[in-house]
């Protein structure tokens, strides 16, 4: 393998700090307390998704500062500048939740436009939730100069009535306060416990998820992904990062150098083996795109098919972020997945070294967190792509989290045109065993947005459903999804796909180990539905706003819910 590349050539930055013209340039640069020689030097952009507002953000200040040391010491100019952060947490249940991923297309934009105007040379880009780290990795390939991803780190889990819980866990007692097992006044204390402190919310969600992919992409440094928001070692590693990126800089290893087909195959085994959220098959194709790969739907299930499961963190186990770190993290599950030829070890990183060098001598530390592929959670990986008359361009799955009750299941269609009209039903008791809960018009453009159904499936577990009601939409789920959830359902019921065809009482069975999803209604009886269809009129999306901007751009969740 070739490492290095050397035609990097002169420096971006001297388009906007050399030569004679350019005095009016380093005029300006010099009104902020650079000095020639900082110019001379390559200019890196720090790009930090510190607010106020989210908790797995609002530390970020600190590792900022201590990449921006380490950019110095290694012979750069650190020129650090802001970027948006929702919180996926705090936008749930209203309108605010048509925003996260339409951020993630905004993200990538508003990077490529700081980079391209000001001529920087490297990027350090620091995250961690949700959107922001496949918007930044979106903005990596497609300006394809080097670039290095950091993390805040996962939260710390706590403790509530005696047992170790986490955010998830919080969700699920909104549920229980209704059916009267918890009284209002211990909620109130739960919500004061649940969340002790800044980072990433302490279980598999996606922001965990996707930085755990990031780590397998090749795009952090090793362990990355997990060393917890509040150990001193997550600022040490933010000061290795800003070191590193000169390293990438001086050796012109760029994103795409990294980002190969071989390196999504491991994110998307990595992805298998943790039991990842259902929006890594939004993020991963999106990433792709960028550096001119197309990863199909068809992909993941072939990698699901040969990756088996090893680690089922929170909502769907016992564990949390911070124990899968205790027991080796990302580079011992490689490790695990090289031993048995799950992985390509020889892919370069942003390290400068491959997997197989990253990885060397970190083993398992404790196999009831990270079971060892000789026994697995399960032999198949834990998401799974659904296909059928009713999804016949696909669905996914968060299968490590279904009931194995649940694996196969046929019950009655409970239809609903948004997620508000189901949330009320589910805890008006309308809802029964057996029950198949339908929420369409929520895809990426029936929603505009594409929001997550978290307080519908939390409200599915927390009113003790969860074991004998499934729920199906064209809309997405939140990492914190737990039960029979499938998503991503395509065509979205706003282009008339057959989710749109959907009437109460229709009977729909899903077979997950089988990969299908059928709406068992006669085909003539679908046709005569379709031939009176006609597409929802828009409410509350104003003309030329944003979301209705987004609407008319977005494409198929199956394809990562890109703008066209």
């Amino acid at each position: 393998m070739t490492r290095d590349n050397p035609s990097r050539g002169p420096l971006r930055s001297s388009l906007v700090t050399q030569g004679i013209d350019r005095a009016t340039h380093r005029s300006l640069f010099y009104s902020m307390g650079l000095g020639r020689e900082n110019l001379d030097k390559p200019l890196v952009a720090v790009v930090n998704s510190f607010n106020e507002v989210v908790p797995g953000h609002v530390h970020l200040q600190s590792l900022c500062q201590a990449i921006k040391l380490g950019v110095a010491e290694a012979g750069g100019t650190p020129l650090e500048f802001p970027c948006i952060a929702i919180c996926d947490g705090l936008a749930t249940g209203h309108a605010g939740m048509k925003m996260p991923m339409l951020s993630r297309e905004m993200i990538a934009d508003l990077i490529e436009l700081m980079v391209t105007a000001h001529g920087f040379d490297a990027m350090v880009l620091l995250t961690n939730c949700d959107k922001v780290t496949p918007g930044m990795l979106m903005a990596a390939g497609r300006l394809n100069i080097p670039a290095i991803l950091v993390s805040g780190g996962p939260m710390d889990n706590t403790s509530f009535q005696g047992k170790q819980v986490c955010y998830t866990d919080l969700i699920e007692a909104e549920g229980k306060v209704i059916r009267g097992e918890m009284s209002e006044a211990e909620l109130t204390e739960f919500e004061h416990a649940a969340c002790p402190g800044c980072g990433s919310c302490a279980m598999m969600g996606t922001a965990n998820s996707m930085n755990m992919l990031t780590e397998a992409l090749g795009m952090t440094l090793t362990d990355g992904a997990l060393v917890p928001a509040t150990y001193g070692a997550r600022v040490a590693l933010a000061r290795r990062a800003g070191r590193a990126i000169m390293q990438l800089h001086n050796r012109n290893i760029l994103p795409r150098d990294i980002m190969t087909l071989k390196a999504f195959e491991n994110a998307m085994a990595v992805d298998m083996a943790i039991g990842g959220s259902t929006n890594t098959c939004l993020h991963l194709p999106a990433i792709a795109r960028e550096v001119g790969l197309a990863l199909e739907m068809d992909k993941f299930t072939e990698i699901a098919e040969r990756t088996p499961h090893l680690t089922l963190l929170k909502p769907a186990g016992k564990f949390f972020a911070g124990d899968m770190y205790r027991a080796g993290g990302i580079p011992a599950l490689m490790n695990e997945l090289a031993a048995h030829k799950l992985i390509h070890p020889d892919c370069l990183t942003a390290t400068g070294k491959t997997v197989a060098e990253n990885i060397s001598g970190r083993n398992v530390l404790n196999p009831e967190v990270i079971h060892p592929v000789e026994a697995p959670i399960s032999p198949r990986g834990g998401l799974a792509i659904l296909r059928g008359n009713l999804a016949p361009e696909g669905a996914v799955v968060k299968s490590a989290a279904v009931a194995p009750e649940m694996l196969v299941h046929s019950g009655p269609a409970r239809v609903f045109d948004r997620e508000e009209e189901a949330l009320e039903a589910i805890f008006g008791g309308i809802i029964q065993p057996g029950d198949v809960v339908v929420i369409r018009y929520e895809g990426p453009k029936g929603g505009p947005g594409m929001r997550e159904q978290l307080l519908p499936t939390s409200a599915i577990i927390g009113m003790g459903l969860g074991k004998t009601v499934a729920l199906i939409t064209d809309g997405r789920f939140s990492g914190a999804t737990q039960g029979a959830c499938i998503g991503h359902v395509s065509p979205e019921a706003y282009l008339g796909g057959p989710i749109s065809l959907v009437a109460e009482g229709d009977v729909i069975r899903i077979d997950i180990p089988a990969r299908t999803l059928t709406l068992e209604v006669d085909p003539r009886v679908l046709e005569g539905r379709k031939n009176t269809w006609k597409p929802p009129e828009s409410t509350n999306i104003a003309k030329g706003s944003l979301l209705e901007r987004y609407r008319r751009m977005v494409g198929s969740a199956m394809k990562g819910s890109v703008l066209e």
